[in-house]
């Protein structure tokens, strides 16, 4: 795929997406969200990619759903897919499962504003880093429209429910300084700062077993809906098991016995265990 509304750049094992709409905020559209889709699914291939940062170009992250259609921006019974209600799919619902699923570990590092689905794509991601100039709203109740991008799922299991439905139910525009105290960003950098703390925590998430990461990545996020421990306890199990037996677990030992870095060669694009994915197959997703 061809790349107009992002930028797709590898350097040193480490993917940059930067939506490049700047003129428009980076204002999401369809047009966007298959290039983010192509750009997922093309960097989970690549096992030259061990992190991805995901940034905004110019003044803002993303100002959220391009809405210079007008008030008919989100009335999808006028679509041409003649959608009805229980077939109707949300666009950035499709993203944030699709970074959900991701074998590699997502910063976001949002530079700017960050409003609506600009702030919900990023919930899937593991570690929001944020420039101090930053702002953002979950605006959804100030359009006539409710929470999407799986956000409902994702929102509160990551600031709690209480500050979720603050955030939601007012939809006022908050600061980096509101997010962080909520739980919703990790650290506020200054903004000439910004990419190269989140190239810095790449580089260390990279330095570790990508098959460990892969794995270790899905067993977090998963387990966040598990009803007991006891299906950690048999992930866990499986998992550790599995890669017990493996070059990387060989090569990890001997590597500290002998005060070397660790050279791993195990390839999540292709070498996934066999019990990999362990949880039921659902529609959708």
């Amino acid at each position: 795929m061809t790349y107009e509304q992002i930028k797709y750049d590898v350097a040193d094992g480490i993917l940059t997406i930067t939506l490049d709409r700047p003129e428009k905020l980076n204002a999401f559209t369809e047009r966007m969200l298959r290039e983010l889709l192509d750009a997922f699914d093309r960097a989970d291939t690549d096992d030259a990619v061990r992190a991805v940062i995901v940034t905004g170009a110019g003044r803002a992250f993303c100002a959220g759903a391009d809405l210079s259609s007008g008030k008919g921006t989100f009335n999808y019974s006028d679509d041409a897919t003649q959608d009805t209600p229980r077939t109707h799919r949300d666009g950035g619902g499709l993203l944030t499962l699709r970074i959900f699923k991701c074998k590699k570990p997502v910063i976001a590092a949002i530079n700017g504003p960050a409003v609506g689905v600009g702030v919900t794509m990023t919930l899937p991601m593991d570690v929001r880093l944020a420039s101090d100039s930053a702002r953002m709203g979950l605006v959804f109740v100030k359009r006539g429209i409710v929470p999407e991008a799986c956000s409902s799922w994702f929102l509160p299991r990551l600031v709690g429910i209480a500050q979720a439905t603050e955030w939601v139910y007012t939809g006022r525009i908050f600061d980096a300084a509101e997010a962080e105290r909520g739980g919703l960003v990790s650290r506020v950098l200054p903004g000439d700062q910004l990419l190269d703390a989140a190239r810095a925590l790449a580089r260390e998430m990279s330095e570790g077993s990508a098959m460990s990461v892969a794995l270790s990545r899905q067993m977090l996020w998963r387990m966040l809906g598990a009803d007991h421990p006891m299906e950690a306890h048999k992930v866990d199990s499986r998992a550790i098991y599995a890669m017990g037996r493996s070059a990387d677990a060989a090569e990890g030992v001997n590597s500290f016995l002998e005060k070397r870095p660790a050279k791993f060669t195990l390839k999540p694009s292709t070498e996934m265990p066999d019990f990999y994915p362990w949880w039921s197959p659902r529609r959708f997703e």
